[in-house]
Order: C-alpha cells, then structure tokens, then sequence
C-alpha cells in the first residue's frame, strides 16, 4: 500500500465530517469533546487501521519509513479531534522516539513489540526553564546494586493510566550540567503495583478529551536494562528527541487550521436571503486568502524540517526549530483572524460551526510539546553568528528533493541528526531563487518566472536583502556570548530569520513543482501572495499589493471547499 493510500484509507474509513449520519462526524465528535470523553468508534477505527505502527521502524515490523509521510498521516486525525490523535497516538511517537534515538536493539524491540500490540507509551518528562511545567516535579532514580530504585511524582502526564510503557527523564545525579537526568523505559505491568499510584486527572480547556493524569512512585526497583542510553545522557536524548518531534508540529496544527478555515469558508459563502453572501466583502476574502496562505506556508516548513532528516540530517537542526515555532504562530493569528468573520459563531461548542471553537481550543495544546516557541528560538539563536560567518551567500544551494512532495527519500538515520547545523543550504535556496528569477527577466524567460514574475523577483529579492541585514549584524555577535543571544534583540533577529527560511521553503517548493502536473503549485500566485503576507510580517518595502494572485489564491480556497479537498500542499481528497 502506497503512503498516499494510506492517507485515502484513513480519511474514508473516518467517513465525512459534516454528515450528521455519520457516527464519527462532528456532532458525535463535539458531543464526546463536551463530555471529556474520546469517542470510542473513532479508537476503534485507529486500532483497524493500526496506527502504532506509523510510529515504529520497517526493522521492527512498523512503517515509519519516511518522516513527512508520517506528518500526512496524522492530519486525517487531527482534522477533527486533536484529542484523538495526540492521545491514541502521537503522544505514543513522542515517547518512543528517545528509544529510536539512544536505545539499544532490546530496547528497541520492547517499544516496538509495546506498540504495535496496540498498547501505550507515555512520557514522563524532567522540567526544564521553557518546559511543559504544569506543576514542578520529577522523578528521581537512585543507582541501586541491580539497577535503580525509583521514586518521584509528575502531576500532568498525557495517558499515564492507560500507558503500559512508560519513558522517564529521571535525576540520576548532580553531575556536571546537562548530565544529571537519564532515560528509563519501563513496562509497568512488570513494576510491583504496590509502588505505582495513578494520581487524579486534570481537566484542560484544550484537547478536552485526553487524559492529562498523573504518576507517583515510591520506593520502585528498576533493573538496569531499563536505562536507554548512557548515564546523564538524558539531556542530550531530549534535545535529539525534538529534532524529529518539532518537524510534526507544523502538521498536526495546519490540520486544526485547515477545518477552521474550512468552517469559516463553508460560513461565508452560503447565500443569504438577499442572494449576498460573506464574500461580498472584501475584509472576509482577505482573512480567507491569507488563513489559506499560513496553512500554505506552513506545510512548506513542514516538507522541508521532515525530508531534511533524510536528505541533510547535519543541516536540518534550526529548520525544526523554525518550522515548530512559526507554524503554531502564524496559524494561531490567522485563527484570530477568522474568529472575526464568524462573530459570534467562533463561540459555538456545538452545531455547524461548533468545530472552530474546538479547534481554537485545542491549538495552544497541541503546539507547546516539551519546549514553547522561547525554547524552539533558543536552540536557533546560537547557530545563526556561525551562519553569517561561514554559511549564508557562501553554501551551496538545499537538494531539490527536498522540495518534492512525493518522491522517495534515503533511508531513516536519527543517529545522524546533529543538533547543531554545520550549514544553512535552505538560506541558498532563497538566493539561488533570487537569481533565478532575476535572470528569468534579463533573458525574458516566461517560463521562469510565469505571470506576475515581476511582483515574487521583487519580493524574494527584498528578502535576500533581509538575509544580508542579518548576516551583518550576526558576523559581529561572537557565538559565545550568552548575554547578547538571548536578549529582546536577539529574539527579535530569530524571529526575522524565521521568516527568511519561511519564504524560502515557499520559493524551493514552488520552483520544484513547476514541473509537476499541479497548475495551482506551478502556478506563481501563491508564492507571490505568501511572500508578500510574510513581507508585511517583516516590515519590508513592499510592491504593490498583488491583487490578482490573491484572487487566484481565494478561487483555490473556495474550489477546495466544494470540492472538498485539503487545505494543504497535497489537495488530498476529503471524506
């Protein structure tokens, strides 16, 4: 079975949304939210389809075999019940990646036997500074003659009861700093029941419907063949842990904006008794033009942070880091945005537009994981002075493959993913489209650049400028000094770079598919449109707003409506 099948199985096996019929759609889904309460058929259909093993290596009998093919199958899931998703499964990816990551084959085997069983893993993670500290406890592993004895509480820990594997970041020492917490999988139906207690759930205003428990244990023996990794590596694990974890925020939250989008859209154009309509106005079609265009940008973020950690592990580093920070943030705002053209439908919980509260809901949950944007912006800053040193105008272009949307990658390594990039290809890739674009006019090359070349040669040399502006100001940042990289200032500068890589994940995706059989990808429109609305972001001079591209821009939103197709990069066919 192909991966595009697979994607078309799960999403008909969901069966449509909107029908009232159907016993998956929105009415039992909103009702089940309400109740705190995941709806059962939905878990059913996920144990049929088997999506654990989505999460587990080909080696260990599982089809993780392509890291952007595991984003798309997730948004099938996360288009109606963020809950679902992250609860059933995702939630279970996350804490077996330590184990793909530093886990020794045995290891390997249990977490994979575990999941593709049908059962749980969750993640009992140590706090840090920028974490997911809902309350400030840990585990505490004391070395013991046969392993370690293990005790601690953790307050909020997403399916602790219904976990039969747990991964925990315990204190193992007071060694040197960064080496004082390790990695344990346990299997807790082997822990002596009399030192594990279930602590009481705690109910969220988002993704009501996964169980937020807890976790305290007293005085529990855990063997040695339980630490994953070395001693102390634990740090070290988490930080190579959201390298491949922060590549699937982008779409498990572009899946959320794109039912949002798609209630408001559904809301704005039905006809009114006047024979008006919603689109009559021109604010609406603007936040519809550029909710389209965020959930555009953002795939292109998400291509390139999962295809990179086949195709340039070395690099790959800060466009995680970007593509999990920007995604929520742009999707977020754009929901802002559209919570203003339904009025006050954005507040219904239940009916036809109910959805858009729930997805408005769930998005802050769904996209903080272990570290916030703060966190994703301190792991760029300290490799941007080597960028503007070494890097930026001098590297050679990323690999088009990693712009591609179907075409196969190399096999999956995560032992080759370094946390800091020795390069910045994807930067090149801006300039490389600059000239490109630019020759495209000396040679009159309408093949190139397309309609409206002129407007998208304007813009992406407007951020090739930026990338310059930056390259100076970094060349005289000494990557050592800490005051610097982490003030307001330095901030300010990862956001601007962020949005650099952004436009040039949208030229690199556009200019790849040129030569594909996609007339809205090929067309020059919604690059023009992206780049222009991240331009506005940046404060760039601008040309003049491009009106048509944007009106090509809305005429693909409203052909995915009725047509019912995705709003993403792919246009998958909907339920």
């Amino acid at each position: 079975m192909t991966p595009q099948d697979r994607i078309d199985r799960l999403e008909q096996d969901f069966g449509p949304l909107l029908s009232d019929e159907n016993p998956l759609g929105q009415h039992a889904l909103l009702a089940a939210d309400a109740r705190g309460e995941v709806l059962s058929e939905a878990e059913r259909v996920l144990d049929a389809y088997g999506l654990n093993a989505e999460f587990v290596p080909p080696e260990f009998g599982g089809r993780l075999s392509r890291m952007d093919v595991l984003g798309r199958v997730l948004r099938p899931i996360f288009r109606r019940d963020a809950s679902l998703g992250f609860g059933y499964g995702l939630n279970c990816f996350f804490a077996a990646v330590p184990v793909w990551t530093g886990g020794n084959r045995a290891q390997r085997e249990q977490a994979a036997r575990m999941l593709l069983e049908g059962r749980r893993i969750a993640v009992v993670r140590h706090e840090v500074a920028h974490g997911n500290a809902f309350v400030r406890d840990e585990f505490e592993a004391r070395p013991h003659p046969d392993g370690f004895v293990l005790d601690g509480s953790k307050a909020v820990i997403a399916n602790a009861a219904r976990a039969a594997g747990l991964v925990v970041f315990a204190r193992t020492g007071a060694e040197e700093r960064g080496r004082a917490h390790s990695v344990l999988l346990l299997d807790r139906t082997e822990l002596p029941p009399d030192r594990v207690e279930d602590l009481e759930r705690h109910t969220t205003n988002g993704m009501r419907s996964t169980e937020f428990g807890g976790l305290r244990v007293v005085d529990c023996p855990v063997p040695r063949s339980a630490l994953v990794g070395g001693l102390g590596d634990g740090y070290e694990l988490s930080l190579r842990s959201s390298l491949v974890i922060r590549g699937m925020i982008p779409s498990i939250v572009l899946a959320g904006g794109d039912t949002a989008l798609r209630t408001v859209a559904r809301f704005a154009a039905r006809p009114r008794s006047d024979g008006r309509s919603s689109l009559d106005v021109q604010h609406v079609r603007d936040v519809l033009t550029g909710a389209f265009l965020d959930l555009l940008v953002s795939d292109c973020l998400a291509l390139v942070a999962t295809r990179a950690l086949h195709l340039i592990p070395k690099q790959m580093s800060a466009y995680a880091a970007t593509a999990a920070y920007l995604a929520p943030k742009l999707v977020a705002e754009s929901m802002d945005e559209m919570s203003a053209v339904l009025g006050q439908q954005s507040f219904a919980e239940d009916g036809a537009y109910g959805m858009f509260q729930k997805q408005l809901r769930d998005l802050p949950v769904t996209s903080l994981g272990h570290a916030g944007s703060a966190g994703r912006q301190v792991s760029i800053l300290p490799q941007l002075p080597f960028f503007a040193r070494h890097a930026w105008f001098a590297d050679p272009e990323a690999p088009g493959e990693l712009f591609r949307l179907h075409t196969d990658l190399p096999p999956l390594d995560l032992a080759e993913a370094a946390l800091l990039g020795d390069g910045d290809p994807l930067a090149a890739t801006l300039v490389a489209c600059t000239d490109l674009l630019e020759a495209a006019e000396e040679t009159d090359d309408g093949d190139a650049e397309g309609d409206g070349g002129s407007a998208l040669r304007f813009l992406a040399r407007g951020f090739t400028v930026e990338l310059d502006e930056l390259r100076k100001v970094f060349v005289d940042m000494a990557p050592d000094d800490r005051r610097a990289l982490v003030s307001p200032h330095a901030f300010g500068l990862a956001d601007r770079y962020a949005l650099v890589l952004a436009a040039a994940a949208c030229l690199g995706v556009w200019r790849e598919q040129r030569a594909e059989d996609d007339p809205f990808l090929a067309d020059p429109s919604w690059p023009t449109a992206a780049l222009y609305r991240l331009g506005r972001r940046l404060g760039l001079a601008l040309p003049d707003r491009p009106a048509s591209a944007e009106q090509r821009v809305l005429a693909e939103v409203l052909a995915r409506l009725h047509g019912r197709r995705s709003y993403d990069l792919y246009g998958s066919a909907l339920a």
